[in-house]
């Protein structure tokens, strides 16, 4: 099994699918008590649901659980949200807050550091590529981290996730321009709500990369499973729901496809 799979494109944005990935190795796996070996906290379909929405579109991701090791976490162990509930480079618990390992097995520090080298990094080093590749090209480049979650987990916030959770560390880590363009088109799509900057800002890989000042560009957007899938087991693809989602998140890629060969905003 790769670690990551790149399929190349010539448009600025650069899609990223850092939690779509299921392959956990043997060895690993066998250790995962029942719970970790259900591995509920998978972002379910997310290169189906993106799949198509922009010609030309970059798309790297991951193919490597999160329960190995999160490829959008800080790769040193720093916790992205201080003094709230989260999830570790190479998680202890799943998003309730429950024990995935078999009793003594969770990963020591010297394997946490080699599960980085083996798979966090190959990923980043690849995404990097991509994302230098593009800016090369347009001058400019707009990396998208894909990512969605159950609606309500009461372990990680309160009450019921919007669908459109957009992040950009509180605008730092994009223009302006890059920003309002999803926001506001989210905004317009009243039957499903929104917030941004809310309790997702960003994670690693948003954080990361966005340099604005240096012509790379980076929001994330993590949406609520409720809106293209079932969220039980077996986490089954609803097209009759994802169909009209689709369609928003075509009009936010197109939108920032052309802002970005438009020279609207200074790289």
């Amino acid at each position: 099994m790769k670690v990551f799979e790149v399929i190349p494109g010539h448009s600025p944005v650069v899609l990223a699918q850092p939690h779509g990935g299921v392959f956990v190795p043997e060895g690993i796996f066998s250790r995962l008590n029942a719970r970790g070996q259900g591995l509920s906290d998978t972002d379910w379909h997310i290169t189906r649901l993106y799949g198509g929405l922009l010609d030309g579109a970059t798309v790297v991701r991951s193919n490597v659980h999160r329960y190995v090791v999160d490829a959008n976490r800080d790769p040193g162990g720093m916790s992205l949200y201080p003094n709230q509930n989260t999830t570790t480079l190479c998680p202890q618990t799943d998003f309730d807050g429950l024990d995935i390992w078999l009793k003594g097995q969770a990963p020591g520090d010297d394997e946490i550091a080699a599960r980085r080298e083996a798979f966090h990094l190959p990923y980043h080093e690849a995404l990097r590529a991509e994302l230098d590749r593009v800016k090369a090209r347009h001058g400019v480049a707009i990396l998208y981290d894909c990512h969605s979650i159950r609606s309500t987990i009461p372990f990680l916030f309160e009450g019921v996730l919007p669908v459109f959770s957009i992040g950009t560390n509180d605008g730092l880590t994009c223009d302006q321009l890059v920003e309002e363009t999803v926001h506001l088109e989210c905004l317009s799509e009243i039957e499903y709500s929104t917030v941004l900057n809310g309790r997702f800002k960003g994670g690693w890989t948003t954080r990361h990369y966005g340099k604005p000042a240096e012509g790379t560009h980076a929001i994330q957007m993590e949406l609520a499973q409720r809106a293209y899938m079932e969220e039980k087991t077996p986490w089954a693809y609803r097209e009759d729901r994802a169909s009209g989602l689709r369609a928003v998140l075509q009009k936010i890629l197109k939108n920032l496809d052309r802002l970005a060969r438009s020279g609207e905003f200074n790289t």
